[in-house]
This record gives structure tokens, C-alpha cells and sequence, in this order.
């Protein structure tokens, strides 16, 4: 798969996305990285470190966050995409699920959409994907928590999102698809879909896992937010197991690590 000018053998090898929130508010870093500088600098760190992508977000997508406009969204994206152009050689991806957003993301340099919703919020998304050409993670997620069988429900529900870019045009190649750890689901479907993630990769496509540092992780343990480094690396040393090829997390040097060591085994004869 290409995304930017980068070729990602994504059916045999495993990268790492490094996640920058350009936000006030998120519910691990919020606030950290939201001046110019020192995104950049915690970007050229992420890279060194092993990413590979760098996802940006400007709203915070946890539990009970507060929507902003899509002008105060740009106006925290834009300039952070152009300067991570501008100075690294790294495919970014922009964390939205707004059309709107995810163009003023696109022209500014951007080479990826990562949609919360799968396309299934903003109808304008799959079209815009497809007249760009940019690659899309397409992520599983729901109003509700409420399944009549779990897994195969999840299954159905992401595939529902493989045909809405489907019908606008966007081609297989350039989807990735994503579970949706933490999203629709309470504790303990995140624990199963962590147990059945290799049912999730059977799936015809390339599978990005993102379970860093979250509330699941820490109910588990009884720790607080900056103490989950160690489960989050447990659950990507799985996810290698299950089949998955991109992790996106804050912790990238210990994942990388994780990552590397854990596909090494997988590989071995």
C-alpha cells in the first residue's frame, strides 16, 4: 500500500504510527503538544524513535468530549501538518470524521484519513477519499454498546463501512481498516476483541490496532493514564500474533520495540 510517497508491504510487515494530538483536551496528552514547536520537536522524536506515520488530530474523541466547529479544528491541523511537511519526510494521516476538516488536512499535505466513524458520519468523507486518492483507515464504532453477538456483529458493522467506499469509489488498496478498541464497546468486548482480534484479520484488509494508554488498559490494572505503557505494549504484542500491521500509539519507542520483537518471532521458522 502506498500512502504518501512511502510503499508499506502492509501483508508481511508491522509500523508504527505515532499519535499527536494537537488539542487541548485529549484524554492522555491533551494540552501537551499543542504549541507549534513542541509538536515538532515530539514529532522528530516519534520518528527516531520508529514511526513510520504520523497521525494528527485537533479534537479530543474521548468519552465525553465536546465537539468543536470544523474552522477550530483546521485552525489546529493545518498549521501542524504543514510544518511536519515542511521538515520530515513522514506520510501523516489526520485524525477527523469531518469532510470539511479532512480537505483543509488533504491540501495542506496530508496523506491519510483516519475516520472514527468509518465513513459513517459524514457522507461527504468516502467521496472525498475516493476524488483524492488518499489511503483511509476506516474504523468500527457505534452509538451504542448493544450486540447481539459480538464479534460477528463488529465484523458486519466495519464491512458496512468497506461499502460505503466502496460505492463512492475509493479502491481496496487503499483501505486499512480498524476494530475500534474503546469505541462502542464497554470493558469487556474490548478484552474479547482483543481474544478474537485474528477473527477481525481474516478481513481482506490490512488491520491497524489502536488500544494506547486507554481506559480498558487501566480498569484492568487500576492505573491512571500514564501508567499504562506496559498493557498497551501486552496488546500489541498480541495484535502482532492476531495479524494487525499498524499500531497507533503515543509510547513509540517501547511499541516499536514490542513490535519488532514480537513479528521477529512470528517470522521464525
Amino acid at each position: 500500500m502506498k500512502i504518501g510517497t512511502k510503499d508499506f508491504d502492509l501483508s508481511e510487515k508491522c509500523s508504527i504510527m505515532g499519535i499527536l494530538n494537537v488539542t487541548p483536551d485529549s484524554f492522555s496528552d491533551g494540552g501537551k503538544w499543542n504549541h507549534l514547536d513542541t509538536a515538532i520537536a515530539h514529532v522528530g522524536a516519534m520518528i527516531e524513535e520508529g514511526a513510520a506515520i504520523i497521525d494528527i488530530g485537533g479534537e479530543s474523541t474521548r468519552p465525553g468530549h465536546v465537539q468543536i466547529t470544523d474552522e477550530e479544528e483546521i485552525s489546529r491541523v493545518v498549521p501542524a501538518i504543514q510544518a511536519v511537511k515542511e521538515r520530515y519526510d513522514v506520510p501523516v494521516s489526520i485524525d477527523t470524521y469531518k469532510s470539511k476538516v479532512a480537505r483543509a488536512a488533504i491540501e495542506a499535505g496530508a496523506d491519510m484519513i483516519n475516520d472514527i466513524w468509518g465513513f459513517k458520519y459524514d457522507p461527504e468523507m468516502a467521496k472525498l477519499a475516493a476524488e483524492t486518492g488518499v489511503a483511509v483507515c476506516l474504523m468500527h464504532n457505534k452509538d451504542t454498546t448493544e450486540y447481539l453477538d459480538f464479534m460477528s456483529d463488529m465484523v458486519r458493522e466495519t464491512l458496512e463501512c468497506v461499502e460505503i467506499a466502496h460505492a463512492a469509489g475509493v479502491a481496496d488498496d487503499k483501505i486499512i481498516l480498524d476494530p475500534g478498541f474503546g469505541f462502542g464497546k464497554t470493558p469487556d468486548h474490548n478484552l474479547s476483541l482483543m481474544k478474537h482480534l485474528d477473527d477481525f484479520c481474516a478481513l481482506p484488509y490490512p488491520v491497524l490496532l489502536g488500544t494506547s494508554r486507554k481506559s480498558t488498559l487501566g480498569k484492568v490494572l487500576d492505573l491512571p493514564v500514564d501508567q499504562r505503557v506496559e498493557a498497551t505494549l501486552a496488546t500489541t504484542v498480541l495484535g502482532v500474533q492476531a495479524g494487525c500491521r499498524i499500531f497507533r500509539v503515543h509510547d513509540v519507542k517501547a511499541n516499536y520495540r514490542a513490535m519488532k520483537m514480537t513479528e521477529a518471532i512470528c517470522m521464525a521458522e
